[in-house]
C-alpha cells in the first residue's frame, strides 16, 4: 500500500527535473545578461521564479518526506519612507517617487542574500540527485522519498545567520512599534493635560485674579469666586487623577492585573462578567499591556458597539497569557477603521502577542489576545519532577562539598603558606612534600566542582534540556 502511495509522488519528483532544468537555463541566461549588458531589472523576476521552485520542494519535502524545512531568506527590506521634504532617499541619492528606491533596495536584498545563490546551487545539483535516486524512487518509493528528504534540507534549510537576521529584523520591528506606541501615549498625555488640566488651571488663575480685585470693593462676589475656584481645583485634581490612571493606574501597581480588571468592570457602564484564573502576578509591563488592552476593548464596546453586557476571561496556558473579551454589541469592528484595535496590536507586539478578532455584523464581538512566553517558567506546571536519585545527589553534594573545598583545600593551603606545623586532620599535610600542593589544589578543585554540579543539576532540570 505504501508503495502504491509513494509511486505517484516519486514520478512527480522525477517529472520536476524538466521544470528545474528549464528554470536553471533561464537563470543562467538572466545572470549573463545582468553581467554583460546590465539588465538588472530581469534579476528580481528570476529570483522570484527560483524561489517558487525551491518553495515547492520545501512543501513537498514536508508533505511527502516528513521533513520540515524553514525558508532561509533574510527579511525583506522595509518600504522607503517619505521625508519631510517629500523626497525618498536611497543611500545618498534623493528620488521623487518611491519606485526606484524600493527597486534598488529589493534587488540588493536579493543579490546579497546567500540563500539566493544556495538556491541556484541546489537547483543545479537536484536533477543529478534525482537521477541517481531514480531506481530507488521507482522500485522502493517510500525509502527513496525518505532518502530524498535527507538531501533537500542540506541547501534549502535556514542557517544560523538567516535565523539571526530574522530575529534582528523582528526585534527592530518590535522596537519601532514600541517607540511609536510610547510616542502615541506621550501625545495622548500631553493632549489630556493641555485640554483639561491646563485649561482649568488657567481658569483658576484668572478667577483668583478677579478675587484679588474684588476683595476691597465687593467681598460677597469675591467669596463666590473663591468657592468657584475651589470647585475648579477639585475638578482639576480629578482630571489629574484620571491622567495618572491613564499612565499607570495605582490599583494595577498595588493589587495586580486581576483586581485592576475587576475595578474596570465595576467602573464600566456595561454589565461585565469577569472570570480570571491567575495564580500569581505577571511582570509589570505584561500587566500594563493586558490592562490597557482590556480597558480599550470595554471602552470601544460601550461607545461604538452599542453593547450592554460583556465578558472578560483571563487565563494561562503554560507560559502563555490568554485574554478573551466578548460583548453583545452590533459587531462589524475593523482595526483599519481606527477603532483602537490597531493600537492594541501595537501594544501587544512588544511581547510578540497576537490579537484575533471575530466581529460579524450584528454581533457578538469576540477579541482574543495571546501573549506567548511572558509568564515565569514555574507557571507552566509541566516541569517533570526531579527523580529521587537526582535530589539525593544534589543534597549529598551540598552536604559534602565543604570538606574538600575548605578544610582539605583552602585551609590546608593557608597552613602551608603560613608555615604552621600543626597537621590536624588535613590529609595533604601528611603526604610527602612534593605531593602536598598538588593534593591541596586537587581538593579545592574537587570541592568547587561539587558546588557547581549541585547548582547545574537543578538548573538543567528546569531548562529546556532538562528531560528526565
Amino acid at each position: 500500500m505504501r508503495t502504491l502511495e509513494g509511486m505517484p509522488r516519486s514520478l512527480a519528483l522525477l517529472a520536476l527535473i524538466v521544470v528545474e532544468l528549464a528554470v536553471l537555463a533561464i537563470s543562467l541566461v538572466t545572470l549573463l545578461l545582468c553581467i554583460g549588458i546590465g539588465a538588472i531589472p530581469l534579476l528580481p523576476p528570476q529570483v522570484r521564479l527560483v524561489r517558487r521552485i525551491t518553495g515547492l520542494h520545501r512543501r513537498l519535502a514536508r508533505d511527502w518526506c516528513g521533513v520540515e524545512i524553514n525558508a532561509p531568506y533574510r527579511p525583506e527590506p522595509p518600504p522607503p519612507r517619505r521625508q519631510a521634504d517629500g523626497m525618498y532617499r536611497y543611500d545618498r541619492t534623493l528620488y521623487r517617487t518611491p519606485r526606484i528606491p524600493a527597486f534598488n533596495a529589493r534587488w540588493k536584498w536579493m543579490i546579497t542574500d546567500p540563500a539566493t545563490w544556495r538556491d541556484l546551487v541546489w537547483m543545479a545539483l537536484d536533477p543529478v540527485v534525482k537521477l541517481a535516486l531514480a531506481p530507488l524512487l521507482l522500485l522502493l518509493p517510500t525509502r527513496g522519498l525518505r532518502l530524498y528528504g535527507l538531501w533537500t534540507p542540506l541547501l534549502l534549510s535556514a542557517t544560523a545567520n538567516s535565523r539571526l537576521a530574522g530575529q534582528v529584523s523582528h526585534l527592530n520591528r518590535v522596537r519601532d512599534l514600541a517607540v511609536d506606541t510610547q510616542a502615541a501615549e506621550m501625545r495622548r498625555i500631553e493632549r489630556d493635560l493641555h485640554d483639561g488640566t491646563q485649561a482649568r488651571l488657567v481658569a483658576i488663575g484668572m478667577t483668583l485674579g478677579a478675587v484679588e480685585q474684588l476683595l476691597d470693593t465687593d467681598a460677597e462676589a469675591a467669596k463666590a469666586l473663591l468657592a468657584k475656584a475651589r470647585d475648579a481645583s477639585a475638578e482639576t485634581l480629578s482630571d489629574l487623577r484620571r491622567v495618572v490612571r491613564g499612565i499607570h493606574p495605582p490599583v494595577l501597581a498595588e493589587r495586580g492585573l486581576a483586581d485592576a480588571v475587576r475595578a474596570l468592570a465595576i467602573d464600566s457602564p456595561l454589565r461585565v462578567h469577569v472570570d480570571i484564573d491567575l495564580p500569581h502576578r505577571p511582570e509589570a509591563p505584561v500587566e500594563a499591556a493586558a490592562y490597557f488592552a482590556v480597558s480599550e476593548l470595554l471602552s470601544n464596546a460601550a461607545r461604538h458597539g452599542g453593547a450592554e453586557t460583556a465578558t472578560i476571561d483571563i487565563s494561562t496556558n503554560g507560559r502563555t497569557l490568554r485574554i478573551t473579551v466578548t460583548d453583545d454589541g452590533m459587531g462589524g469592528a475593523d482595526p483599519a477603521k481606527g477603532s483602537g484595535l490597531a493600537g492594541i496590536e501595537r501594544r501587544l507586539a512588544a511581547f510578540d502577542g497576537v490579537l484575533a478578532l471575530s466581529s460579524p455584523p450584528g454581533g457578538p464581538t469576540t477579541v482574543t489576545m495571546e501573549l506567548a512566553k511572558v509568564l515565569p517558567e514555574h507557571w507552566a506546571g509541566n516541569l517533570p519532577k526531579m527523580p529521587r536519585w537526582k535530589a539525593a545527589l544534589v543534597v549529598a553534594l551540598w552536604g559534602t562539598a565543604w570538606c574538600p573545598t575548605f578544610p582539605q583545600g583552602l585551609v590546608a593551603g593557608a597552613f602551608k603558606v603560613i608555615g604552621i606545623d600543626e597537621k590536624s586532620w588535613f590529609l595533604a599535610l601528611y603526604l610527602p612534600a612534593p605531593w602536598q600542593w598538588p593534593t591541596i589544589v586537587a581538593m579545592t578543585l574537587l570541592g568547587m566542582s561539587m558546588y557547581l554540579l549541585a547548582i547545574a543539576i537543578p538548573a538543567a532540570h528546569r531548562g529546556p534540556l532538562g528531560k528526565c
